[in-house]
């Protein structure tokens, strides 16, 4: 594990307190089985926002702490063990990030300190089919006088039912799979011609697929250069997938965690399961993958904090590495825990789920294998 500050240290307990506490899985599954509209609940993200994690990655002229990714993907393995809810990750961390990083002075200072606090959402709007693909966005940004005019189509938008503003990419030149052409849009949430349809995940988080018919937004909702996006793109994307892998970690660890107990606990033939020899190999297998994913996470989220040149190349190794991870010990969650396992009394088929969405949030483990070999010249 990564050598934490004293400050980060304070942080990891104050997280894994509040969630064990505040936000615990069965909070989830109430927030389920309620089939609330939004994915999430607004006292729980109010929490959050008065706790300042929001605003982690927030400079402080902006209202927030500047505490860096390592600390903010902290925050995120804490609230992964419990599938907290919330959208914090969509806004506080890839929302923030597009604006931080891409954005005029007048629109940081504008959506920074909102961000910051939990008072607005912010949400990134990039896929537009089955799979991440961001060059192969279509979405049609036609110039109209002073503005643009935008039409298409986004799917599977983090907390797009909630978000109250879209970063959202376009297309001003180019065509599909081309590099050059892209361009960012900060579009209010409340435009006229957008309409938001709610999509149903097995995770049960606040997902939506947003159209824009005829959206008109003025020249100042332009993040960045105009038909220049791709690489500033790029940089949000590894932010949000390095801290969606420690995430992603924190889910594993606890699936984990609830393996280990069963394995130490149940009896079958006079004794604890654990002591047979193949339920321990795989146990022991299990550790060794969660401690390789864990140093490729925080080497990721550390790259970024340091603006190391082979930044997006480590993010995508964690994605991977966290995907393959977590894909493998929920499923040994299940298998192991047998009948039971395979209940929804149980929690076991609530990590399941999350698992599978986060795997394909971002890219999957198959993207991500494939951009790291090819970000290695292969």
């Amino acid at each position: 594990m990564a050598a934490l500050t004293e400050e980060q240290e304070l942080l990891k307990e104050q997280a894994k307190s509040w969630a064990n506490e505040e936000a615990p899985v069965s909070k989830f599954r109430a927030m389920r089985d309620a089939k609330t509209e939004e994915g999430f609940d607004r006292a729980t993200w109010k929490s959050i926002g008065e706790m300042g994690w929001a605003g982690i990655l927030v400079p402080e002229e902006h209202g927030g702490v500047a505490m860096g990714h390592l600390t903010a993907g902290i925050v995120l393995e804490e609230l992964g063990r419990q599938l907290t809810a919330s959208p914090l990750f969509a806004s506080g961390i890839v929302g923030a990030s597009a604006i931080a990083l891409a954005g005029s002075e007048a629109q940081q200072s504008a959506w920074l300190p909102r961000i910051a606090d939990g008072s607005a959402i912010v949400t990134l709007a990039v896929d537009e089919g089955p799979r991440h693909a961001p060059l192969q966005a279509t979405l049609d940004a036609k110039a109209d006088g002073d503005g643009f005019v935008l039409d298409g189509r986004k799917v599977h938008v983090l907390e797009g039912l909630a978000a109250d503003a879209f970063v959202v990419v376009a297309r001003t030149s180019g065509a599909a799979g081309d590099a050059e052409g892209l361009t960012l849009f900060l579009v209010d949430g409340d435009a006229s011609g957008i309409r938001r349809t709610r999509l149903s995940l097995a995770d049960s988080r606040g997902y939506a697929n947003v159209t824009f018919s005829g959206v008109r937004v003025g020249a100042d909702a332009v993040l960045g250069e105009v038909g220049a996006a791709a690489a500033v793109l790029d940089r949000i994307l590894d932010r949000a997938r390095a801290v969606l892998s420690a995430e992603m970690l924190g889910t594993a660890a606890q699936s984990f965690d609830m393996t280990l107990d069963y394995l130490k606990n149940r009896v079958q033939f006079g004794q604890v399961i654990g002591s047979f020899q193949a339920l321990g190999h795989r146990a022991a297998e299990l550790f060794t993958e969660m401690e390789m994913a864990r140093s490729c996470v925080e080497a990721a989220l550390t790259a970024i904090d340091e603006e190391a040149e082979d930044t997006a190349l480590l993010c995508s190794l964690a994605k991977a590495k966290a995907g393959d991870f977590l894909h493998h010990v929920s499923n040994e969650l299940i298998q192991i825990h047998g009948g039971i396992g395979m209940t929804d009394e149980f929690d076991a088929g609530l990590y399941l789920k999350r698992a599978r969405a986060a795997e394909a949030t971002f890219g999957n483990q198959a993207f991500h294998r494939d951009r790291y070999a090819t970000l290695r010249g292969l």
